[in-house]
């Protein structure tokens, strides 16, 4: 993959055709190899992109255009299709590449396990890095069916990565009742159901620090995001969520890298799925992108 070519495929809107100058990088990683329940997701990033051309360039939620960040969609990582090692070292390749270019990575999933190999190349550029993990799901398990490379085990990997108490997990109502047992005893911080006053609360505590943010897309409620692989009832909505994005850009925290993991087109129609999806990235890159 070539970091100083424009994609040729379809881009995000208003992306640049100049990685050098750009202070983001929007990224894919189409691997949906381990999903338990339903595949797809791997065809989440192109349609992301796809869809944003619905997108205004204004945000009325920050009062900012995206003509103001200067930003480059490098397309798809090409993985090793059926191969969860060899992809996840791929993704670590491009982000350490990213990270060390001192852009801000911002990725489109796949499958959550992706999320794992960013984080790893974050703590190196950030060793006091925190995790802000927005889902439905805890993904704490060890190990799924006795596979640990699964999309349950991701923020487990970042808890003993990081210490646990830099791990921060937001709107979750799913999970077994060992990993909630495993968050209590920890210390990581969980918090059920609710997401935006949560992080009202706990925003304070992380002033100043290095934050990667990660948001699985069945956060939401199904009603407002059905195309995902493991869809959860009792979500929050598409409204909460942009006011957290927002909240978090007023905030003295230092988002340094952010993904929107867990879109699957294929059982969304409608693509509220997808243009929700979009949408977080446009606020994203308009609330989240320092820059220099």
């Amino acid at each position: 993959m070539k970091f100083d070519e424009a994609y040729s495929g379809n881009v995000f809107i208003a992306s640049q055709e100049d990685y050098a100058s750009s202070e983001a990088v929007i990224y894919g990683m189409p691997m949906d190899y381990t999903a338990s329940f339903r595949p797809g997701s791997r065809f989440g990033p192109a349609r992301i992109r796809e869809v944003s051309l619905v997108l205004e360039e204004y945000s009325p939620y920050l009062d900012r255009n995206l003509d103001s960040v200067r930003y480059f969609d490098a397309g798809d990582i090409p993985l090793a299709f059926g191969n969860p090692e060899r992809s996840l070292s791929l993704i670590s390749d491009y982000v350490r590449k990213v990270v060390s270019d001192d852009k801000f990575p911002l990725g489109l999933g796949g499958e959550h396990l992706v999320t794992w190999p960013v984080i790893q190349e974050m703590y190196k550029k950030h060793d006091d890095l925190a995790i802000i993990h927005i889902d439905a799901h805890t993904d704490l398990r060890s190990d799924y069916e006795g596979e640990p490379l699964s999309h349950a085990t991701p923020i487990r990997k970042a808890c003993d990565l990081l210490g646990p108490e830099n791990v921060y997990s937001f709107g979750i109502r799913s999970g077994m009742q060992e990993e909630f047992q495993y968050a209590r005893e920890s210390g990581m911080h969980l918090y059920k159901f609710d997401v935006l006053e949560p992080l009202k609360k706990i925003l304070p505590s992380l002033a100043g620090r290095p934050v990667y943010v990660t948001i699985d897309i069945d956060v939401l409620d199904p009603a407002a995001a059905p195309g995902t692989g493991t869809a959860e009832p009792g979500g929050i909505t598409s409204k909460e969520l942009l006011e957290s994005i927002v909240f978090m850009a007023q905030s003295d925290i230092q988002v340094v890298g952010a993904d929107v993991v867990e879109v699957a087109p294929v059982y969304d129609p409608s693509e509220q799925t997808q243009i929700v999806a979009a949408k977080l990235v446009r606020e994203i890159l308009l609330g989240w992108v320092r820059h220099g």
